[in-house]
């Protein structure tokens, strides 16, 4: 085969999957011996396109169909087309977004858009990254953050300097432990703060947990406020701790990953992001409600320019990044942990583009109706009930069993079945001691008949696993 002829054969193949993301079920589960077995992997196929085709078509044929209404287990879905288009662009054209010289387009573009996002949130002066996730920008922050807390810490370490801890809520997401383990602050000095009966940051005992750390001669330099909470979708409350910012002088980070999405509509951002501009940093997934292919991140700083190169970047690097290069200034590689930059910024261009503001926003609001609308629903029907009431985009609820049947376990086992049996992925966690059902909404076609459908499902599957 020549290479028209492949990327003829490729393109109808991806145009044939995306026309049916939405058909039949979500997946044809298969176990992963019997998958294994079908995959062939040790099969041999050097310079046998047939056989690569093969595996292709195998691959779509027993992959997870994100785009299925179906699939309501993650905080993201399938992709919006302008995206899927810029991740084809990128591929074919393979380069790293490191300096302008080899990603030109790319690096006005990753300019562009950073500084309408500073602008959005309302960041003067200030400056941004596209990171590999919020996982990963919530690390920075904090690194930035820890820099700040002592002068020569990034030259002579941690050694020398007062104790450093930083304070999380209870429900904050897991990614800060690791940037505690990895940064060398040792995940004991990142203190959770407990959380009131919303799920949000209690501000009065992050206070009180200052001054007794205060009093024990250690330093507090990093709070972050969890902007939408992984499991109930919480926010932490940030008037009162930009208070607390200014009274104890700690960096306050906002984990926007899933929450941010609210700047995209005043009025959610009235509601749930007041005072966001006036955050140090602020990370946010582009790739979550807004709906950019996986992976889009952004991490914005505000009012500490130049604080990203100087907290990322150390080494020899004269061989890629040269000062007296008439582009130096825009080449982001400097800015960033990595030195090869995968390009991310043409997906989010396009996307911005194409929607726009206005589009966007419509379609956050449109998904918190829908779990106004699924949380109005389960409180109707006998066999379901909410675990925690909806603080904005997640909805929370289980099926009931009878007396005497496992709460837990038995949700446990509904949730996979549907999954075996290709209805439905949904997503699964604890609320205390409570598992729970957790409903999210991020396909901008999904409507309420789908809500019903899911319902449904649920309360038919649960009903089928009493009967056996």
């Amino acid at each position: 085969m020549n290479d028209q002829a492949i990327f003829q054969r490729l393109l109808a193949l991806v145009e044939q999957y995306h026309a049916r993301r939405k058909e039949g079920k979500f997946l044809e589960y298969l176990e992963p011996q019997a998958l294994a077995e079908t995959l062939d992997l040790e099969r041999q196929a050097a310079g046998d396109w047939q056989q690569l085709f093969r595996w292709m078509e195998q691959y779509l044929d027993h992959s997870v169909k994100t785009g299925h209404p179906g699939f309501v287990n993650r905080m993201w879905s399938g992709a919006n087309l302008p995206s899927i288009m810029g991740e084809i662009i990128t591929a074919v054209t393979n380069t790293s977004a490191c300096t302008y010289e080899a990603a030109p387009v790319s690096t006005l573009m990753e300019h562009y858009m950073l500084n309408s996002m500073l602008e959005l949130v309302g960041f003067e002066e200030g400056e941004g990254q596209m990171t590999t996730g919020s996982s990963n920008g919530n690390m920075i922050a904090m690194l930035a953050a820890r820099n700040r807390a002592g002068e020569d810490i990034k030259e002579r370490g941690l050694g020398d300097n007062p104790q450093l801890v930083a304070f999380v809520s209870a429900d904050a997401h897991y990614s800060l432990d690791k940037a505690a383990n990895i940064l060398g602050l040792g995940t004991n000095n990142l203190i959770k703060v407990s959380v009131d009966q919303r799920g949000r940051m209690r501000t009065d005992h992050l206070e009180q947990l200052l001054k007794e750390q205060l009093l024990l001669g250690k330093r507090p330099f990093f709070v972050c406020a969890t902007l939408g909470t992984t499991v109930r979708g919480a926010y932490d409350p940030l008037p009162p701790l930009i208070t607390l910012r200014d009274q104890y002088g700690f960096w306050l980070h906002g984990d926007g990953a899933w929450g941010g999405a609210a700047l995209l509509d005043d009025g959610l951002r009235r509601h749930y992001l007041p005072g966001v501009e006036q955050l140090d940093s602020f990370t946010w997934d582009f790739h979550k409600m807004p709906g950019s292919n996986l992976m889009c991140n952004l991490l914005l700083f505000n009012h500490h320019k130049g604080t990203l190169r100087c907290a990322c970047s150390a080494g020899e690097h004269s061989y890629l990044f040269r000062e007296e290069h008439e582009d130096a200034e825009l080449d982001t590689g400097t800015a960033s942990l990595q030195c090869g930059r995968r390009v991310d910024s043409l997906k989010w261009f396009l996307d911005w583009k194409y929607y726009g503001r206005e589009g966007l926003g419509a379609r956050v609001r449109h998904y918190l109706e829908l779990c106004e609308y699924a949380e109005s629903r389960i409180t109707t029907l006998p066999r379901l009930e909410m675990t925690a009431p909806r603080e904005s985009f997640n909805v929370c609820f289980r099926f009931v069993p009878p007396q005497g049947v496992d709460s837990n376990d038995f949700n446990l086992r509904l949730r996979h079945r549907l999954f075996e049996e290709g209805v439905s992925l949904v997503g699964v966690a604890f609320i205390g001691d409570t598992l729970t059902l957790r409903l999210l909404i991020t396909h901008p076609e999904f409507t309420r008949a789908d809500v019903d459908q899911f319902l449904q499902s649920v309360i038919d599957m649960g009903a089928k696993l009493l009967d056996e």
